[in-house]
């Protein structure tokens, strides 16, 4: 958890358990320094380069918050830092970067997986918290189209798979990565059958990827049928990603479309918070989160990104998240960063008189907490327990 807090929304923010409503899991094996500095960094980390991702404000930002939790004193060098790691091995590293993460509830993106990471059950049985599953629709378009369908069997094929999909125990939402394999400069219009039977066609000849926009498009409407929340990547991410063509803002006209239907969770955002927080002001489904920037800002620069997504979001609109992948270190930090950005900006308000202390609490517990409650039919405190994940 966060150092001592210097006011009471600070308090109240270091003492409040989390719901990460966007994560992954952690490495299930013991990390060299390379393999480590890897996962520290969105880009291409080279061995030998003078460009190293200990040398970016997520990676020093590691070096002074999360080395005191492995029993090294703050800015601790890198290499010692490694060592460390591997001397505790990673079960013990996860367990306590986890733990201190304060997250009483992991929603899971279970559809990234390159390397072998903790699953739902894994995480939530590390963090002493629980778990649920997001459903990665891209991953289960391609299953189908692995398994053999022909073109015209494609649409109720992935409707059904879907369907099956989203019945698992645990499951909470859908997610897409639209903005990876496209992006959203879509015909906004719900696709019909020809053209799906027709998009299906070539791909099924070609394979690969879900890369088709008419096919993708029709997975964006699959998900409004399936009923369920959708979070969808929006801004940064890896050099798979085309910037420019992950604007939020993009989505506008079929959002249009889709009013009065399901949540839409616009994940992570930076730098369009701006324009995803025009979305949450004019369209009562649109939600936003700014994980992921914040851990690679790193805790001085987290108030900032807050604060311009603040600025027209309606305070029951935005949510927390980690998009922690790899190493446990970010699940923890994006939660510091998290509750210290969020405490230090409502609480300059407080002091200027220009929100009041309930308000402020209010704010604070909606953010980190409630609001992902309400939008995925998780219990308050207290009572009966989620329903368990299964493996």
């Amino acid at each position: 958890m966060p150092g001592p807090a210097s006011g009471p929304v600070e308090e109240a923010l270091a003492a409040l358990p989390l719901v990460d409503h966007h994560c992954h899991g952690a490495r299930t094996a013991d990390l060299g320094p390379d393999a480590f500095a890897s996962l520290l960094t969105e880009g291409r980390a080279r061995p030998g380069s003078d460009v190293s991702p200990f040398d970016t404000p997520a990676g020093v930002a590691v070096r002074r918050h999360c080395a005191p939790l492995l029993d090294l004193p703050r800015h601790t060098p890198a290499a010692d830092y490694t060592a460390r790691r591997a001397e505790l091995g990673w079960r013990e590293v996860n367990r306590r970067f986890l733990t201190a993460a304060g997250v009483e509830v992991f929603c899971v993106d279970t559809g990234f997986a390159p390397h072998p990471v903790t699953s739902p059950a894994q995480l939530a049985d590390a963090s002493g918290g629980a778990a649920h599953e997001v459903v990665r629709l891209e991953g289960v378009a391609e299953s189908v189209a692995a398994a053999g369908v022909g073109a015209g069997e494609y649409a109720s094929a992935f409707r059904a798979a879907a369907d099956s999909a989203v019945r698992r125990p645990g499951v909470v939402a859908v997610k897409s990565v639209a903005a990876y394999r496209t992006g959203f400069a879509l015909a906004p219009e719900r696709p019909a059958g020809s053209e799906v039977t027709e998009a299906a066609r070539h791909w099924l000849t070609r394979g690969g990827r879900l890369t088709d926009p008419v096919l993708v498009r029709h997975l964006l409407w699959t998900a409004v049928d399936l009923g369920l929340p959708l979070q969808l990547h929006t801004g940064f991410g890896d050099d798979d990603i085309r910037l420019h063509r992950a604007d939020p803002a993009l989505l506008t006209d079929w959002l249009h479309l889709i009013r009065g239907t399901i949540p839409v969770l616009l994940l992570h955002c930076w730098p369009y918070q701006r324009q995803a927080a025009y979305l949450t002001a004019v369209f009562e489904e649109v939600y936003l989160d700014v994980g992921l920037a914040l851990h690679h800002a790193g805790p001085s620069r987290s108030r900032a990104i807050l604060e311009e997504a603040l600025e027209i979001t309606p305070f029951r609109k935005l949510l927390y998240s980690s998009d922690a992948y790899g190493v446990a270190e970010f699940h923890h930090l994006g939660a510091l960063c998290f509750r210290q950005g969020l405490a230090a900006l409502l609480q300059e308000r407080v002091d200027a008189d220009e929100l009041s202390l309930p308000d402020a609490l209010r704010i604070a517990a909606w953010t980190g907490r409630d609001n992902a409650r309400r939008l995925y039919g998780l219990p308050a405190a207290g009572s009966s327990p989620p329903r368990p994940f299964c493996d």
